[in-house]
């Protein structure tokens, strides 16, 4: 397991997981920081500097999001392997994600549940990409093998300025989106007869939907705070940060155990379609 050194504040350790590139070890820093964490060894957030952007290893290449194909989970192991593969990028992200979130707005004046809850996340995605990067070699390939896009990092450093649109974005967009597919794909690898992978899948779907309801919390937190109405405030940030718009169908009773309400998505589902039917 990789050793944390004793530190002045969360802060520094998530800014340590961020300057790290290789793949494996970032996630291993990221357990490892987390685990300090809860023994008690590193102290509440205080402002650091944190990169733009997170290293990242050599591979994968970056890819503009149109270059990436598309995959298609079949009983042959490519198309199971470039799903693998694009997930374990996804979730290489989220522990960046994760992190930034943790170290990025002290000046939010976040109580401790705040840092509690995403050093639990940033834990459970760096989970995520082990697990994927395990099964990938399990099937004779690795990570870093495929093309990726870089989409995911590019919402984050457009909601750097405000934690109020960061969490309206990650969590309440893409997370939640990962609700909506996740459950296709378990379905596809299982009739395939890939429970292995299937089973990974479970436990990210089953991890994510807390995830959700993390950014939902602290969304909301922040509406407070700032006396603002949390509905129709997210659909103005979404419209106003998010490009690729909200997508439906929905997982409606997973985001419902997230706290999610159709209230927030269910009206930018209706103007995603309505712009997809304008000729």
């Amino acid at each position: 397991m990789t050793k944390i050194n004793p530190l002045l504040s969360i802060a520094t350790a998530a800014r340590a997981v961020l300057l790290t590139a290789d793949a494996r070890a970032k996630a291993a820093a990221g357990r490892a920081a987390a685990a300090a964490w809860r023994a008690g060894e590193l102290a509440m957030p205080v402002a650091v500097d944190l990169p733009d952007r997170p290293a990242r290893p050599d591979e994968p290449p970056l890819l503009p999001p149109r270059g990436v194909k598309k995959r298609k989970i079949t009983a042959a192991p490519g198309g199971r392997i470039a799903l693998l593969h694009a997930l374990a990028h996804i979730e290489l992200n989220a522990v960046d994600l994760s992190w930034d979130a943790v170290a990025r707005f002290p000046h939010a004046g976040f109580p401790r549940g705040y840092v509690d809850d995403w050093v639990r996340v940033a834990d459970e995605e760096s989970k995520h990409f082990l697990l994927l990067a395990d099964r990938l070699e399990a099937l004779g390939a690795r990570y870093g093998a495929l093309p990726v896009h870089d989409g995911l990092w590019q919402a984050a450093a457009e909601t750097m300025d405000d934690p109020l649109a960061r969490h309206a974005v990650v969590p309440l967009v893409l997370e939640a989106r990962g609700l909506d597919v996740t459950p296709a794909m378990i379905a596809r690898l299982r009739d395939v007869g890939d429970d292995e992978s299937a089973a990974i899948l479970q436990v990210i779907y089953d991890d994510e939907i807390g995830h959700v309801a993390v950014g939902k919390r602290w969304f909301d937190h922040l509406c407070i705070q700032r006396g603002l109405e949390p509905v129709s405030t997210w659909q103005d940030i979404v419209r106003a940060r998010f490009r690729g718009g909200v997508k439906p169908p929905f997982n409606v009773p997973a985001r419902e155990a997230a706290g999610f309400s159709a209230a927030f998505y269910g009206p930018l589902g209706e103007e995603y379609e309505a712009a997809r039917r304008r000729p």
